[in-house]
């Protein structure tokens, strides 16, 4: 005799729209799919509007396939009169009065989310599971159990062991080149008058989304043209962006990763981040199509192309997951050099003359996007060497970033641009003066600042407050192997020399919205 099946609800976050999921394989009258856009993710942070905008495209979009495959759905939009605004009080309305007899979920990526769901279901009287998402390459503890009894967590090893595991660019146990990381040969500055591929933008029609927004008092920030949104909304726009990357921007992605130019925001970076991050298209499928494409053409994609873009997605980006799932929720609070001030408030408007910031912090504000150096050399740079509160910083970049989620922007933010974790992920603080910045930019030759200049007017604030954190910090880091030839110099100084830095650091901190 068969058995009835139990009456199924089962949760689909915002950022769990994997289309391959195995829920999904077959339709089965007893399982309905429930999705909801609520104000406790829209408000947690300020987001920017793209971010907002982006998210509940994608989930309609995700919610229309579900249905066209004749799966069952509830979709509650954020100005149903019906949304409770909340997970627990809209699933147990639902579970209550349409009698379902199991609630299922997939592994929320934010632990914030997770101890909702988690102390949620506790207290279900209806049975209740948690599946995986399907989406990564390693489990959420995988990467504790790797550094078992280890005191450091250095991301090349799990890097590495990710590729064995994986067979991804391997030759039995070994690389396939016989090399493991080509990052040395990934450093390039634009050549002056270089051009890079223009981006691939989308441009679809939401604004009915930003006009139920808008309807709302939701706080947001940056600008959106919501006739024609940039971002990929389902898989389909993905998997275009992918083909596009891996067809014209691969064959230099690496050689200039690190390169920074001014009105030039995506150079030759993917802009996969917002897809992967939600889900649409997998890490697995990034990387084959990315091998695919250089294996078909090697003398096109020099091979440090390729590695430099593998190592992101299943080096850094697993990695970082890995790094949050050992240290929540302690992580998102260490605050290693005490820091404690205020982020300018030119972080928000992109009113600043300093070059730099202004065209990184205006981007951003226009596009909800900076890639990894902007966000690390540049406004995570400043905010380091400014003394800012890591709260200040993870906030600013968990709401303005389109791709920002809590499990990979506390890592990134907190650990790798703040060093507010002491060295769990970095071995060192990423801080320079205007020397690296012009080295990879062409922001310094039109700034208003001088960035041959440590002190006196126009001197580039860059230049005194590294010399200032460096003073400020020398108790934590002069023993740090890998910035001790820096403490050396600052030691070597006339001490006139080193008071004149001081003094114009001094000055420019206290003055920090003028600058």
């Amino acid at each position: 005799m068969k058995k009835n099946k139990s009456k199924t609800l089962r949760l689909i976050l915002g950022d769990q729209l994997n289309y391959n999921h195995s829920w999904f394989e077959t339709v089965d009258d007893s399982i309905t799919y429930v999705m909801m856009e609520i104000r406790t993710e829209t408000d947690y942070a300020t987001h920017h509007i793209q971010k907002i905008v982006g998210f509940f495209a994608a989930m309609r979009q995700f919610q229309n396939w579900l249905q066209l495959k004749k799966h069952r759905v509830i979709y509650l939009k954020l100005t149903d009169t019906t949304n409770l605004q909340s997970f627990e009080k809209n699933i147990e309305i639902i579970i209550n009065s349409e009698n379902f007899e199991r609630f299922e979920y997939q592994l929320p990526d934010e632990y914030r989310v997770d101890m909702i769901l988690k102390n949620f279901s506790a207290r279900l009287l209806i049975s209740n599971t948690v599946v995986d998402t399907e989406h990564f390459f390693s489990t959420r503890n995988e990467l504790a159990d790797f550094f078992e009894g280890k005191k450091s967590f250095l991301m090349e090893s799990f890097y590495r062991a990710m590729r064995k595991k994986h067979h991804i660019l391997m030759e039995g146990d070994s690389p396939i080149t016989g090399q493991w990381n080509y990052d040395d040969d990934n450093r390039k500055k634009l050549p002056k008058n270089h051009k890079p591929t223009p981006p691939l933008v989308f441009n679809s029609d939401v604004t009915d989304i930003a006009n139920e927004i808008a309807q709302t008092n939701i706080k947001t920030i940056g600008t959106i043209d919501a006739e024609n949104f940039i971002w990929p909304i389902n898989r389909e726009q993905s998997l275009e962006l992918v083909s596009f990357f891996v067809a014209e921007c691969l064959p230099l992605f690496g050689s200039y990763q690190d390169a920074m130019a001014p009105q030039e925001w995506s150079i030759y970076h993917s802009r996969v981040s917002f897809s992967l991050n939600t889900k649409m298209i997998s890490p697995l499928e990034v990387i084959s199509m990315a091998i695919e494409a250089w294996q078909k053409k090697p003398d096109v994609i020099q091979y440090n192309q390729l590695e430099g873009f593998v190592r992101q997605i299943i080096g850094w980006r697993e990695y970082m997951r890995g790094i949050y799932w050992l240290k929540m929720p302690e992580y998102s609070s260490l605050n290693y050099f005490n820091h404690q001030e205020k982020l300018p408030d030119w972080f928000w408007t992109g009113k600043t003359k300093m070059h730099c910031l202004k065209d990184t912090i205006n981007q951003s504000l226009t596009f909800a996007y900076a890639h990894h150096i902007q966000r690390l050399m540049i406004t995570g740079n400043f905010a380091l060497l400014a003394g800012i509160h890591p709260d200040e910083v993870d906030a600013w970049y968990l709401g303005i970033y389109i791709d920002a989620l809590d499990w990979v922007e506390v890592t990134n933010t907190r650990g790798m641009s703040q060093f507010a974790d002491g060295g769990i992920v970095g071995t060192k603080p990423y801080v320079s003066s205007a020397a690296y910045i012009d080295k990879m930019s062409h922001y310094c030759g039109s700034c208003f600042y001088n960035k041959a200049k440590k002190v006196g007017d126009k001197a580039c604030p860059f230049n005194s407050l590294y010399w200032n954190f460096y003073d400020k910090q020398e108790d934590k880091l002069a023993k740090n192997p890998r910035i001790g030839m820096m403490y050396s110099v600052w030691r070597k100084m006339k001490p006139e020399d080193k008071e004149a830095l001081l003094q114009q650091a001094d000055y420019y901190l206290k003055h920090i919205n003028e600058l």
